[in-house]
């Protein structure tokens, strides 16, 4: 009985709390209270549905940088900031001294020892590998082999019968089926054909999605929390578990029956042209790399998962973005289609003329400006090995974590302007000469900055530019009215709800 009315007082307590929040928010600076024991999780926890628009606000109003204190003993300390100089310091000027940490790796267990959570020699030995990966020839013609086969047999069939019909769908949707095809082929050199007018269920993309909605959620509460209820399987870790027994199963699958085909070419003497990362792997000489074993079932998921992350879901979660900016800015879209008929012509094979695409700078500012906007990973995390000071003024040490919104630092007035918030792709675009307008990394921190820099930034744009214009220039995407926009609580900026749409073809003269 006396247990029971301590949870009676603990509960009521809590209420009071979110109670007093929501009154002290109304007449105060967005800051969330302190609090004895429980720290200013609770006035987290109130704003975790629109997290990312409530950092730019209290960014906004603390000089870029806020220190945020968690529960006691909870170790949730963190130093919150969208500061260029704290980027430039962390990412480039003292690397050495900054790492993701063993906390990050248990947060994003998911993706085992891929380069994501790698740090130190494994994750120097991982990039070294990938950028010989990345360069390789037959690799990066696969890749264009591989975007126009899907456009071309996948999203024009989808687009035409959603036009034919007259239909509402989720434009969303149909860019994550995209983009989750040609990455799984060119991972694992099998497609999924998710991207189909039946719109199959794929086991795989559903994993995807539940594992980054519980690391959000693993961000704001204790570790011993969030994995008790992963060892018991209740909560949010349920999903985790059964996303990660999905995730066995598929790269099991993708793993044997990359072994099978490496093994029939070389029994019938028959050298493979097309180069995916899984047989890229496989075929891998050790001798020059320390810590990689490509025989390693566990190493070879892992390497599965992490570039399954970065491929699908920064395309699709720009693409969806850049639409839908699109049509709220109709000026922005002539200006594409503009350049479009200035550099292409009507057959659909010249989009992948790389040249003529590298002409089109205003629709490289487009997605410049969809990116800065809307990032689709919306923070990155660091932890300092030894103690130190930030630009910005703030002693950090290894009880610490930093936290970097890159959300927020898009939409800063103080590093972008007052328009800060407006949809701009001239902002990309040099006055002097017409052509794009660079911004440094830890300014424009969409695709990491310093020595973990995106590698595949290179082609994430070219796939974007790709799809953008074949779109553009052959349909009309009209957003359905009253649809409610707004980003996801997910370690990817998805769409919470979605992006309803229309799609007519458009009649173009020849």
């Amino acid at each position: 009985m006396a247990y029971i009315g301590l949870l009676d007082v603990f509960i009521a307590f809590l209420i009071f709390i979110i109670f007093h929040f929501l009154i002290h928010k109304k007449t105060h600076k967005p800051f969330p209270r302190n609090w004895p024991i429980l720290g200013m999780l609770p006035g987290v926890l109130v704003m975790l549905h629109k997290i990312n628009g409530y950092l730019v606000e209290v960014l906004e109003v603390s000089n870029l940088t806020f220190v945020f204190k968690g529960p006691w003993f909870s170790g949730m300390n963190m130093l919150i900031t969208a500061d260029p100089a704290n980027v430039q310091h962390v990412f480039s000027s003292n690397f050495s001294n900054y790492d993701k940490g063993s906390e990050f790796k248990e947060m994003f267990d998911f993706l085992g020892e891929g380069i994501f959570t790698a740090d130190s020699k494994l994750w120097e030995e991982m990039r070294r590998s990938s950028m010989v990966m990345l360069s390789h020839q037959g690799f990066q013609s696969f890749s264009l082999k591989t975007i126009a086969s899907k456009i071309k047999n996948g999203l024009v069939p989808v687009l035409d019968h959603f036009a034919k019909e007259n239909m509402v769908f989720d434009l969303q949707d149909v860019f994550q089926r995209l983009a989750f095809d040609v990455t799984l082929t060119l991972v694992t050199g099998y497609d999924s054909n998710s991207l189909s007018i039946e719109m199959p269920k794929n086991e795989y993309a559903k994993a995807m999605d539940d594992a980054e909605e519980v690391v959000v959620v693993r961000h704001v509460k204790p570790m011993f929390v969030w994995k008790l209820q992963n060892w018991l399987g209740l909560g949010e870790e349920k999903k985790m578990t059964q996303a990660n027994a999905a995730f066995d199963r598929s790269c099991a699958k993708y793993i044997s029956a990359k072994r099978e085909e490496i093994h029939q070419h070389s029994t019938i003497g028959e050298k493979a042209h097309d180069v995916d990362l899984l047989k890229f792997y496989m075929n891998l000489d050790t001798s020059k790399y320390e810590l990689l074993n490509p025989k390693d079932d566990s190493f070879l998921k892992d390497i599965i998962k992490s570039f399954m992350l970065a491929g699908r879901d920064a395309i699709a979660t720009t693409l969806t973005w850049f639409f839908w900016l699109l049509s709220k800015n109709p000026e922005a879209l002539t200006k594409i289609r503009q350049e479009i008929n200035t550099y292409l012509t009507r057959s659909s094979d010249k989009s992948l003329d790389q040249d003529k695409l590298s002409k089109m700078v205003y629709l490289h500012g487009a997605l410049c400006e969809a990116l800065r906007l809307y990032a689709p990973i919306p923070f990155e995390r660091k932890s300092p090995i030894k103690q130190d000071v930030l630009p910005s003024g703030h002693k950090v040490d290894a009880k610490w974590k930093i936290l970097f919104s890159v959300y927020a630092l898009g939409r800063m007035r103080a590093v972008w302007g007052e328009d800060a918030s407006e949809f701009k792709p001239e902002r990309w675009i040099s006055e002097r000469n017409g052509g794009l307008k660079h911004e440094p990394s830890f300014k424009f921190f969409v695709f990491n900055s310093g020595p973990r820099n995106c590698l595949g930034k290179k082609l994430s744009f070219l796939q974007m530019k790709i799809v953008a214009t074949e779109i553009i220039r052959n349909y009309d995407i009209n957003v359905l009215e009253g649809h409610k926009i707004e980003p996801a609580s997910s370690i990817v900026l998805h769409m919470k709800h979605g992006l309803k749409v229309k799609v007519a073809k458009r009649c173009l003269v020849s």
